[in-house]
């Protein structure tokens, strides 16, 4: 990985992190050693007998020592048998193997929607062994709690509603928010997920019941980052919906009027921001699931002066770059020829301009970060959205996609117009990776992979990564029957390696937003720092990118499995952290000041340290009561 990881940083012309993450194998350095603030330490809590039993935070059920059931005022309300936590998970694995299917309301339940509702009343009983389960079987469940199950459980929140979780600010809540945030028992938070509800995933307008994918997110915060769970939030901010089917759903949830809109909407949102921040004025905020027209603009709107971030705009870019520099590797060339990559894009949306800046940023900074370079970049895409290649004839273009119209003229000459089809575009232009971000499923059909076939480079990639697993622009088996074995494919969601034959594998890789966006939170919260850069969100796509080793993404492997989750993640808020000191925005976290921060900095296996011990793991803390 060191190698890549220096090829990266020159490529990148940012060697003065190259240099600070070198360390010197000769150097005697005397090992630091932290306490961490998550480690094992008893826990006072201000309640006993059914009611700890009764409260996930707190609860051990069988688990609970003899010594604390005394304590506790438990003894006679469990079964005598004390169990160990693996005991414990051993009862529910079988007991979700034989439910799995009893648990389906009918023929139309999937299965995975059955695991989703077994692991949700776990969740329910006992958050402790909830993410000790999800954890140690991460590669599983993860797409059980976050995508592509999570699409089906928003889909169907309001009948699947149980327990309440999170906290939801309405239209009607106007002038109230600022004492609202107070009715939330913790006096600390650490993260945030908000969502709107407006674009929840590929499948449009959820309205409240969006409110799925801030709990799913947070959950890959805790099994992935180690984020302490009594810590985080999901908020739903619900201005209403123009979802006809919810709006004449006597069960619905939520507001049953159209959405806010204009200044009324941004009102809404101004005050939740100033409410959440006056109470926790550390917390990291992540912005989820906005429908574009209000992704942008808000992110613009509070990111140099709050700790937040859009993980549908800036997380998505981060995998797509991270995927976009392995595909160079995989196709045999140096990291410096990634501004030679032609590459055409299919979607105009948050994400997918998103990704084009971002990518276009990368190449620029390869180029010498000079206006000239920026400009040399624009001209290596081609993005298509519903109504074909969009070029400077488009009218009412979006501001945002403004910058990435091709010129006329210069279209012509390659044979195209404004409106080509996205098969067209692949024909002439022969691109070296197809990026979809269209949440069109089999966008990339038949005629459009077979153009592919056409591409200059020996080795084209295909990233289809919409999300959930039917928005997919193609399957992995669409695209290795069509196009060839030769090529690099990835998707948002998990698919199935291609048996190709002959003992050969076609590697789905999943370009997943979990890769990244629990390190920058994790980068973030432990560095203390003001705001998250851009300059911290190139360093965790950097180290993602350099992950992989050498001959892993000559095998067409470009990320790794969700199994190495947790380390991925350490590494990555490593580097947000090195970033973050780097560039002079780090304050410190608890008991680490700026100053000593940039100590730790300086040497990669103290940072690493760092934040391995800062993250929270599934363990029962000791309980003694303490009368309130």
């Amino acid at each position: 990985m060191s190698n890549f990881y220096n090829q990266t940083r020159a490529a990148s012309s940012l060697m003065r992190r190259l240099k600070r993450s070198l360390i010197n194998p000769t150097a005697v350095t005397r090992p630091r050693c932290f306490t961490t603030a998550e480690g094992h330490r008893p826990t006072l809590v201000h309640k006993r007998s059914l009611d700890i039993l009764h409260d996930p935070w707190f609860n051990k059920g069988t688990a609970f020592s003899m010594t604390e059931r005394d304590r506790l005022d438990l003894r006679g309300l469990l079964p005598p048998n004390v169990m160990s936590s693996e005991q414990q998970i051993e009862r529910f694995m079988v007991d979700l193997k034989r439910l799995e299917v009893q648990a389906r309301d009918g023929p139309s339940d999937p299965n995975a929607l059955a695991k989703w509702r077994i692991l949700n009343r776990l969740h329910d009983r006992n958050e402790t062994m909830y993410y000790k389960v999800l954890i140690a079987n991460i590669e599983e469940y993860a797409p059980i709690v976050y995508t592509p199950t999570v699409g089906l459980v928003c889909q169907n929140y309001s009948g699947l509603f149980r327990r309440p979780r999170g906290m939801y600010f309405s239209a009607e809540d106007r002038g109230e928010m600022m004492s609202m945030v107070y009715n939330w028992p913790a006096d600390q938070v650490d993260m945030i997920v908000v969502t709107d509800g407006s674009r929840i995933l590929g499948l449009g307008d959820l309205g409240v019941q969006g409110i799925g994918i801030a709990i799913g997110k947070l959950d890959l915060y805790v099994a992935a980052a180690g984020i302490n769970p009594q810590r985080v939030l999901p908020v739903m901010i619900d201005v209403g919906t123009n979802n006809e089917k919810l709006l004449k759903n006597p069960l619905y949830l939520g507001l049953q009027q159209h959405r806010l809109d204009g200044n009324e909407y941004i009102a809404v949102i101004d005050e939740f921001m100033e409410a959440v921040f006056t109470r926790w004025p550390n917390v990291i905020v992540q912005f989820e699931d906005f429908q574009s027209k209000w992704a942008f603009k808000l992110l613009q709107r509070y990111r140099n002066t709050h700790r937040m971030f859009n993980d549908d705009v800036q997380g998505t870019a981060g995998v797509a770059i991270a995927g976009l520099l392995g595909a160079v590797r995989a196709q045999g060339r140096p990291m410096i020829d990634f501004p030679k990559q032609k590459i055409v894009v299919a979607g105009a949306g948050s994400a997918g301009i998103g990704v084009v800046n971002a990518a276009r940023k990368t190449m620029a900074r390869m180029l010498g970060n000079t206006e000239h370079a920026f400009d040399i970049a624009k001209s290596q895409f081609w993005v298509v959205d519903a109504n074909g290649l969009i070029t400077d004839e488009r009218e009412n273009i979006d501001p945002d996609a403004l910058p990435f119209a091709r010129n006329t003229n210069e279209a012509g000459r390659q044979g195209l117009r404004e409106g080509s089809s996205l098969a067209e575009v692949v024909r002439q232009v022969r691109p070296d990776v197809l990026l979809g971000l269209s949440g069109v499923g089999g966008l990339f059909s038949k005629e459009v992979l077979e153009a592919l076939k056409g591409s200059t480079s020996a080795k084209p990639a295909i990233f289809a990564m919409s999300n959930p697993t039917k928005n997919a622009e193609c399957t992995p088996e669409e695209a290795f029957s069509i196009v060839g074995d030769n090529i690099i494919f990835a998707s948002g969601s998990p698919f199935r390696d291609v048996d190709l034959g002959n003992g050969q594998i076609g590697h789905s890789n999943q370009g997943n937003n979990m890769y990244l966006f629990p390190g920058i939170g994790l980068g973030t919260l432990l560095s203390g720092s003001r705001i998250i850069s851009d300059g911290m969100l190139q360093a965790a796509a950097e180290r993602l990118a350099a992950y992989m080793t050498e001959d892993e993404v000559l095998k067409g492997m470009i990320f790794p499995p969700i199994s190495k989750i947790r380390y991925i993640t350490k590494e990555v808020a490593a580097a947000v952290v090195k970033e973050a000191v780097e560039e002079d925005l780090a304050e410190g976290y608890r008991d680490i000041d700026a100053r000593e921060l940039q100590k730790i900095c300086q040497n990669e296996e103290e940072v690493l340290e760092y934040v391995e011990n800062s993250m929270w793991s599934p363990e029962y803390p000791t309980l003694v009561y303490k009368r309130d």
